[in-house]
């Protein structure tokens, strides 16, 4: 083994960041566990009787297409089936606005590969989703974030007088992750107007809008858009199969050919079958079938979880009240840390992800992301109070 590995890094290697999510599985596995942590869907949403059917005509029908490499733009057909689907929502996209990505985690880490460069800013939420901080940070970039968007054009502006124009605005529209809060039709034509305003992309994550179980929907920053600057990703990760890896971006033709060729130094090609078998899952409607019965079992547990800290959690600690997602977001009292709680809710079997893990700037330390997709109804309850009762403990009640 190299004596000094540390040395011969890169300075991008030596940027990276561990993800807090992912480095709390060995302690979420524990049996007896229950674990708010991780962002899974519910697995009795897998349409695995629709998949056997779908699997087997790919095989029989376009095997050697389905097995071989693909292009990296993505399968036509899937591509195309994604592009009539988002031309319903008011996006004027044909599949030459698509490139199929491995994850939309891949869609955000091309993004961040073309577009930033060692000590470029960017703009995005305080909280904000922390997979694209992990990219944003090993691309060598500085997030700044901003805690309300009315602060968004003072913040540019401050910016760019500094000389450190930002290269994109991050947002994450609807059912952000982790606060759960879905930006009005009037905050997405604000961010717009300040974009437009100096000459700024829009980097729009899209994964979990087709989850709403209550409230008006919102236009797509995309479709809002007039100047052609907003880059959109989506993922059949909440709404297929976690396990596929197939995301998706939709940009201006021009911004899709530099991510193509990113993406050809990557992979090559997301995955050529699993493209296939869900291009046959768009096209027979077994998405929009399924995305119906996949709201009603997630509004329920959402309202489950609701109940829950309702009944349990003690005065002083409050959460939102998402309209769809998978998230909600905890606030403690200000003079308590979510890493102390942390340590107090293992000794009580149950985990969550510390809010300070989704700010850009270290602060949120009382603060704590909640999952309410995973865990059944009777399990999250217990979690909850199991949580609450640790968060009893550290208050000393």
């Amino acid at each position: 083994m190299i004596q000094d590995l540390h040395s011969i890094l890169s300075s991008n290697a030596r940027n990276m960041r561990r993800s807090a999510i992912r480095d709390l599985l060995n302690v979420t596995s524990k049996p007896g566990m229950i674990s708010f942590a991780g962002g899974f869907p519910d697995p009795n949403t897998f349409p695995v009787e629709q998949l056997k059917t779908i699997m087997h005509d790919v095989l029989e029908q376009e095997s050697v297409s389905a097995l071989q490499y693909g292009p990296t733009e993505g399968n036509p057909r899937l591509r195309e089936a994604l592009a009539q689907r988002y031309q319903k929502e008011g996006l004027k996209v044909t599949k030459d606005n698509f490139l199929i990505t491995t994850s939309s985690q891949q869609a955000i880490d091309l993004v961040s590969k073309v577009f930033l460069d060692p000590g470029d800013t960017l703009i995005c939420g305080l909280p904000s989703y922390l997979g694209a901080l992990q990219s944003f940070f090993a691309y060598q970039a500085r997030p700044i974030g901003i805690p309300k968007d009315e602060e968004l054009d003072t913040v540019v502006r401050a910016l760019i007088s500094s000389g450190k124009k930002p290269k994109f605005i991050y947002a994450i529209p609807d059912f952000q992750n982790p606060s759960g809060i879905t930006m009005s039709k009037q905050q997405r034509l604000e961010v717009i107007e300040v974009a437009q305003k100096y000459d700024l992309l829009i980097v729009e994550d899209s994964p979990y809008r087709e989850l709403r179980f209550e409230g008006e929907v919102q236009p797509m920053m995309y479709a809002l858009d007039n100047s052609e600057r907003v880059v959109t990703m989506g993922t059949f990760s909440k709404i297929f199969v976690p396990g596929f890896r197939l995301g998706w971006v939709i940009a201006h033709t021009d911004i899709i050919d530099k991510l193509v060729v990113a993406k050809q130094a990557t992979d090559l090609c997301a995955p050529v079958f699993d493209q296939c078998v869900a291009a046959r899952y768009v096209e027979n409607g077994f998405m929009d079938q399924n995305i119906v019965t996949t709201i009603e079992n997630y509004r329920k547990k959402r309202q489950c979880m609701l109940s829950a800290f309702e009944k349990y959690m003690p005065q002083g600690v409050t959460w939102t009240t998402p309209e769809g997602g998978l998230f909600l977001f905890v606030t403690l009292p200000e003079q308590y840390d979510a890493a102390d709680l942390f340590k107090l809710a293992i000794q009580e079997s149950v985990a969550f992800v510390t809010g300070d893990a989704f700010h850009c700037d270290g602060s949120g330390k009382n603060t704590l992301r909640i999952n309410f997709s995973y865990m059944p109804e009777d399990r999250a309850e217990e979690g909850v109070r199991r949580l609450a009762a640790a968060v009893r403990k550290m208050m000393g009640l």
